[in-house]
């Protein structure tokens, strides 16, 4: 539920509502804003009788919110949310942002020379695996701290943004030190002891979407770490399971536009898992532009034929940097622009 308060209505009047959310053993969550303050409800499973709040003083009308997701929704928050890193990156509103870099750090040779490639093609953030999660024990399971440390260098050296993946609670605190944002993988969407230790963090997170996770799903998993205190969710469609093993996943390009109207969150695309063929690759990420998502998280690689993991669908340097161009052409047509690259000049 969302209590609306009168344009003229003192601290007093709010916090005297807040104590009538308290007092049914609910939180409140006052919104300040231009006009008029709002007052958000959480903690409740069931409907609210809004007639609980009508009649108290300074409040103008008390709106239910139909979506199980509520700090998410956009019937809580009407504008769209921006997420704001350290290098000056800006993710949601007008611009699109650009994410690339390895599956995995391999090397310090190789991530930097990634980095190198990643920035000077006007990206502004840059991926890469310390932690990796793979369907086969025996396959490359990442570099752990030490891909970290060369992450963290990388960021010194080109001016970067760092987004890499925390795959448990026992590895979180080392993550969220290094990273500027958090991911979420799709295999983690679910894990909801991850989720609410990742509201307390207080870094961005990107939430990747699960292979058979619905939207409510999706959205319900970011209200998780909203719910404990984190406001700073980025949503990734990376591609649902499909019946045909001809692309890796499918992405569903449609729902980056349904989960625009639904939430304010930003919304990214990741067109490698969702294609898993590098031909393919720029295509779906010029489509998930054109539907509206906020940004792109790419994998590229120096050497993707030598790569210790998903090299089939890394870019190569050269189709990097033409994508991004591409980018900026669709963004053009529907009114946004690429994000002004902050590491183009520290490159």
């Amino acid at each position: 539920m969302l209590i609306v308060m009168d344009h003229e209505a003192t601290s007093q009047q709010v916090e005297g509502v807040c104590d009538a959310v308290r007092r049914l053993g609910l939180t409140p969550k006052p919104m300040p804003g231009a006009e008029r303050t709002a007052i958000g409800i959480v903690g409740n499973d069931g409907p609210i009788d809004p007639a609980r709040f009508h009649g108290l003083p300074g409040v103008r009308e008390a709106v239910s919110i139909s979506a199980p997701y509520k700090q998410v929704s956009r019937e809580w928050h009407a504008r769209d949310s921006v997420i704001a890193l350290p290098n000056g990156t800006r993710i949601g509103g007008d611009h699109v942002v650009v994410m690339g870099g390895p599956c995995s750090v391999e090397s310090e040779a190789q991530l930097m020379a990634t980095a190198e490639v990643v920035a000077r093609s006007g990206a502004t953030v840059l991926r890469g695996g310390a932690f990796k999660p793979r369907t086969s024990p025996y396959a490359f399971q990442g570099l752990g701290h030490e891909g970290l440390r060369l992450l963290a260098k990388a960021r010194d050296r080109f001016g970067l943004a760092i987004v890499t993946e925390a795959l448990d609670v026992a590895n979180l605190d080392a993550v969220a030190e290094a990273a500027d944002i958090v991911q979420v993988g799709a295999r983690n969407m679910q894990n909801y002891a991850l989720l609410k230790q990742l509201g307390r963090i207080g870094k961005p997170v990107l939430l990747k979407r699960g292979m058979a996770a619905t939207v409510k799903e999706w959205l319900l998993a970011a209200e998780y770490i909203i719910a404990k205190g984190n406001p700073e969710v980025i949503l990734c469609a990376r591609g649902i399971r499909g019946f045909d093993s001809a692309t890796r996943n499918v992405l569903d390009v449609g729902s980056i536009a349904l989960v625009k109207q639904l939430s304010h969150l930003p919304v990214i695309a990741d067109p490698s898992h969702a294609t898993g063929v590098r031909e393919l690759v720029v295509p779906t990420a010029r489509a998930a532009v054109a539907a509206g998502a906020d940004g792109v998280i790419v994998e590229t690689h120096p050497k993707p034929c030598e790569a210790l993991s998903d090299g089939q669908q890394a870019l190569f340097p050269a189709q990097f940097g033409e994508m991004v161009d591409q980018l900026g052409v669709i963004a053009a047509a529907i009114g946004r622009s690429m994000h002004p690259s902050q590491a183009r000049s520290a490159a």
